[in-house]
């Protein structure tokens, strides 16, 4: 039977990537966007041109009905889900905190951590052998801002990052008996657009100096990553952090 995966954020940067590794390791993968469904279809259409099968489910995971419908979709469409990638994510523009105010916070922790949240629950309830699943894997996809904290810049988004490496050590230890194992990458400064969300395109190239690798990562290096922890390859890893940060 075929392995069926949900990629939040799926339309673009690492979420792009992850989907189409994912179909060309025989994945039957749900492409999850927020807006952009033409971005959405294309990676759908290139899995399906290699012999995948793929299918684009629009979401904004922030909204609990909405995140509720999506996997309704996938429910009906695709099969019961086996493995779950929370990448959607988002920042804002950079700024010190004290010019931040409810209406960002919420925004950023809504969408970074609720979400996140949100899609866990209802691939729980779907794969945990307590409830008649057949067991699975999430990957998370955290940041190195976990860490670094991201001063000066967006001190919010790395704290909804810290947030997610939290739920992921709790979550594995609370479903490690019910066939389900879960992780998170955190990727360090990585060639996407999320740098122009910020309203630094360039920052990738300012701060590349300070990675002892002395570049940026692909997208398709912190899919690698992922896929390694959705494998049965990664079948004793759970309540990890995988750094994919070039040593930064």
């Amino acid at each position: 039977m075929d392995e069926v995966l949900i990629v939040t954020g799926g339309s673009r940067g690492i979420g792009a990537a992850t989907a189409r590794l994912a179909g060309r390791s025989g994945y039957v993968v749900c492409v999850n966007y927020l807006k952009n469904k033409a971005a959405a279809m294309q990676i759908v259409d290139e899995i399906k041109a290699n012999g995948g099968s793929a299918l684009a489910v629009g979401a904004d995971i922030s909204q609990e009905e909405e995140v509720m419908k999506m996997f309704r979709t996938v429910d009906k469409s695709l099969g019961k889900i086996s493995a779950l990638v929370n990448n959607a994510g988002i920042l804002e523009r950079q700024m010190r905190i004290e010019n931040m105010d409810a209406a960002r916070l919420n925004r950023v922790f809504l969408t970074n951590i609720t979400g996140s949240f949100l899609c866990a629950r209802e691939a729980v309830k779907r794969m945990s052998t307590k409830n008649g699943g057949n067991g699975g894997a999430i990957v998370n996809v955290s940041s190195a801002a976990a860490r670094l904290g991201s001063a000066g810049e967006y001190v919010d988004y790395a704290a909804s990052k810290g947030a997610i490496d939290t739920f992921t050590k709790g979550l594995a230890q609370e479903v490690a008996e019910e066939g389900i194992r879960v992780n998170a990458v955190r990727p360090g400064l990585i060639d996407t657009d999320i740098h122009a969300s910020g309203g630094e395109p360039g920052r990738l190239e300012r701060l590349k100096a300070s990675i002892p690798l002395k570049r940026g990562g692909s997208p398709e290096e912190v899919a690698r990553a992922i896929m390694w922890l959705l494998s049965s390859e990664s079948s004793y890893t759970t309540g990890s952090l995988l750094e994919v940060s070039g040593g930064r």
